[in-house]
């Protein structure tokens, strides 16, 4: 993620640092999953409308955003991410900001 914001600095759009990421999991032999779609939560939602950015390891969700700010609002799309999946680690990381500063959060169900 560090060599990500570095190379790519501020003020690029969330699919570009996505494909940046992928690059780098790739150059190191990672395992991953890239927007895995994640099944409806409840009836008559729709499918498809929720994916995580990438699935790390079959572990850690790591959810990337690029937003001047981060609100609860992200916050909590991880934590119903982590709770669809049943996982417990994820990772919320805006690269707008000026430093990197990645967001830890557990899934405290598990």
């Amino acid at each position: 993620m560090f060599a990500t914001h570095n190379e790519l600095e501020r003020y690029k759009s969330e699919k570009q640092y996505g494909d940046a990421i992928e690059q780098q999991l790739k150059y190191f032999a990672i395992q991953y999953t890239r927007e895995q779609i994640l099944p409806p939560l409840f009836p008559g939602e729709s499918e498809g409308r929720n994916r995580i950015d990438f699935l790390i390891d079959d572990k850690i969700i790591l959810e990337i955003k690029a937003k001047r700010i981060i609100s609860r609002q992200e916050y909590y799309q991880v934590r119903r991410y982590l709770e669809s999946c049943r996982k417990k680690l994820g990772i919320l990381v805006n690269f707008q900001a000026k430093y990197l500063r990645p967001k830890r959060i557990l899934n405290s169900m598990l």
